[in-house]
This record gives structure tokens, C-alpha cells and sequence, in this order.
């Protein structure tokens, strides 16, 4: 089956073409980062109309590049929450309107559950069970995996995601926007050795994160080392570090912890924080003394992406699930609520 792929949940449009024969065929990506970065956020208004002026062209260099036409296409996959609701409304109703017209079926993909199986795109790739790390700007969560739609819930963050923690805390540093990869870029500047931040709920039983106080910590050390109301530069590097080790060491302790619990030795970590590249080291490292194995997404596919899209709705439509006439988008969609691939 060939399948397209329409990523919109937030501030990227993605499309691509996964064939269950071929693999990924083609895939192509349009951040909103230049229309944003002023407001220091995503501003929903304004992303939903540019994934409007984005998806066709998109569409068009992707089908071109693989060389196939309307008419090749079996299904089309979009994302259908969770996300921005006028965002994830342009890619279902383009989505929905091709599939019409082409005669084909469209399913409404979770965009969690794009992250989750985004590492079954490399050649080398998890087997299940496995426990999976979600980490990103929304969502910060372990997830037992035993199959396609086979999730339990091991763990989650209590109030601010990892991912929104970076960017607060590059506010604070008065980076730009987005400031995950900004923090983690100064962070190397700075000194481990300096400053010596608190790692959130690893002293307690269970996989619960909370990145709150973890913040507030750093917005007290920020006051603390202002000089008449400027932070030095050093100081900005050495905080941002201390902010990153904790962050990491925290993710790396609680997957541990649960890949014990669960009795399993493979990790599958996806979602935006993924990508960064102290995170990867350290739980490369914790994992090898347990002989225990960590998988991930190639970089282009750590951040949203229509590829992730494509291959989910590929597994699922293959099996004979689509939408019926009900189907909406879910701005909130809890993924222990997908069914099984079996129970298609």
C-alpha cells in the first residue's frame, strides 16, 4: 500500500509517502519557526493559515520527487489530534477531501503515536515489547508498547512537559524561540561543575516527572546572579547547563527505573527532546550497564513530521482501519484509547 502522510498539528507542516513494499519514499517539511519567533510562541491564527498556503505545494514536490500520481495512492493518513484544533482541522479536511476524491480511505492518525513508531522508519529498529520515552513541547511520558495500539501508561509529567520547561527556561535566559535547541547549544558552553540543580521526583517511588519546581529553581538562580539586572554570559552558560544535566539526568533515572519495573531491556525514546544530543549520550551510557538498548528517530524525524504520519496510518490502514463518517479531529486525545492493530 502507498499511503500519504499530512502532518498539522502545530507549527510544521509535513507530508510524505511510505509504501508497506518500498519504505519511505519521499518526504518534505515547512517550519513556521521565522513567523513565530517574534511572538516568542506559536500563534495558533497564524500557523493554521500557513499549513493552508504550505500543504498543496508540499503535496506536489513530495509526489513529484517519488514519481507517482493520484492515482497510485491507497490511502491517506493525517493527523487528528492531539494538537491546535484549527491546525489539525486544515491537514483532516484536506486529507478527507483527496481520499474522497480519489476513491480511497483516510484515517485520522495520533500524532503521539507518530513519535512512538518514528524509530521503525530506520533500518535498524525496536522490536516489540519495549518501553517508549515521549518527550516533547506537550508531552513528557512512559509508555509500556507490547504492540501497535497495545499501550499502558507507565509514567507522566505532573504539570510542565520537558519540552515547555526548555522553552520557559530560554525566556529566562533571553534566548529566542524555539529554545530547546537554544539552551542545549549554550549549554555547552557552560560548567557542569558550577552550579548543582535538583533532580524532580527521583527520590520517590513511580515514573511521575514534574519539571515546575525544576523551573522555578532556575528562575531563582537566574535573580540570584543578576548584576543590576544583567545576567553575564558565563553565568547564562553555567545555568543553562546546570538546567540541561538535570533535565537529562532526570529522563535517563525514570527510564531505568521503568525498563526494571517492566522486566524489558529495550527503550525507545521520540518526540522533539530527542533530539538532543546529551540526552542520546546519557542513556546511551545508563543502558549499556544494564545491557539494555536505546532507539530513536534519525534527527529529521525527531520533530514533527509527515513521515511519522504516513508509516502509523500505513499500519493501521493496512489492516482495515479508516475513518467512518463521524470521524473529527481531537484537539485532547488520550492514546490508551486507540484500538489494537488486531481488532481492525
Amino acid at each position: 500500500m502507498l499511503i500519504l502522510g499530512l502532518e498539522t498539528s502545530c507549527d510544521e507542516t509535513g507530508v510524505a509517502l511510505y509504501d508497506t513494499d518500498r519504505g519511505l519514499l519521499a518526504h518534505a517539511l515547512f517550519s513556521q519557526i521565522d513567523i513565530h519567533v517574534e511572538y516568542g510562541g506559536v500563534v495558533p491564527e497564524l500557523a493554521s493559515r500557513d499549513h493552508v498556503r504550505k500543504t498543496l505545494p508540499l503535496l506536489e514536490e513530495v509526489m513529484t520527487e517519488a514519481g507517482v500520481t493520484a492515482k497510485d495512492i491507497d490511502g491517506v493518513a493525517y493527523t487528528a489530534g492531539p494538537g491546535l484544533v484549527g491546525a489539525l482541522m486544515v491537514g483532516a479536511t484536506l486529507a478527507r477531501s483527496l481520499a474522497w476524491g480519489w476513491g480511497v480511505p483516510a484515517l485520522g492518525v495520533h500524532h503521539m503515536e507518530g513519535h512512538l513508531l518514528a524509530p521503525m522508519l530506520e533500518e535498524k529498529h525496536p522490536e516489540f515489547p519495549f518501553v517508549a520515552l515521549l518527550v516533547s513541547g506537550g508531552h513528557t511520558q512512559l509508555v509500556r508498547v507490547d504492540g501497535i495500539g497495545e499501550y499502558k501508561l507507565l509514567g507522566e509529567s505532573l504539570d510542565d512537559a520537558a519540552g515547555e520547561a526548555f522553552d520557559k527556561v530560554a525566556k529566562m535566559l533571553g534566548l529566542p524561540y524555539p529554545g530547546g535547541p537554544q539552551v542545549a547549544k549554550l549549554a555547552a558552553e557552560g560548567d557542569s561543575d558550577r552550579f548543582d540543580f535538583p533532580r524532580p521526583m527521583v527520590n520517590r517511588p513511580g515514573l511521575d516527572f514534574s519539571f515546575s519546581g525544576l523551573k522555578t529553581f532556575t528562575l531563582n538562580t537566574v535573580d540570584d546572579c543578576k548584576i543590576d539586572g544583567v545576567l553575564a554570559p558565563q553565568d547564562r552558560a553555567d545555568i543553562a547547563r546546570a538546567f540541561e544535566d538535570a533535565v537529562v539526568s532526570t529522563l535517563t533515572i525514570k527510564c531505568r527505573r521503568a525498563l526494571k519495573q517492566e522486566g524489558l531491556k529495550t527503550l525507545v525514546m521520540a518526540g522533539g527532546v530527542s533530539a538532543n544530543l546529551s540526552l542520546r549520550a546519557a542513556l546511551k551510557e545508563a543502558l549499556a550497564k544494564e545491557r539494555a538498548e536505546v532507539f530513536y528517530p534519525a534527527p529529521q524525524f525527531c520533530t514533527d513530521n509527515g513521515a511519522m504520519i504516513a508509516y502509523a496510518g500505513a499500519q493501521r490502514l493496512a489492516a482495515g482501519q479508516a475513518d467512518d463518517d463521524g470521524a473529527a479531529v481531537r484537539p485532547r486525545w488520550p492514546m490508551d484509547q486507540l484500538p489494537p492493530i488486531e481488532a481492525a
